[in-house]
């Protein structure tokens, strides 16, 4: 039981990594924004769909770490 616990919480652990980029990813478009107000909408665009990404991964780890705990009991 205490691999499949360790297991489960390495697979949870992307949500760090998940939380780490959506960070980077806003300090950059906040940056880019400040030195080029025009371009705003495109490089908001930008931003959406790299944090949707990002937080598709930290999702993907969390299903991943259920799957371990509910199948290999």
């Amino acid at each position: 039981m205490g691999t499949i616990a360790l297991g489960a919480a390495i697979a949870v652990l992307t949500g760090i990594g998940a939380g780490i980029g959506i960070a980077l990813a806003t300090a950059k478009a906040t940056e880019s924004i400040a030195r080029q107000p025009e371009a705003a909408s495109s490089i908001n665009m930008a931003l959406i769909l790299g944090c949707a990404l990002a937080e598709a991964t930290a999702i993907y780890g969390f299903v991943i770490a259920l799957l371990i705990i509910l199948l290999l009991k």
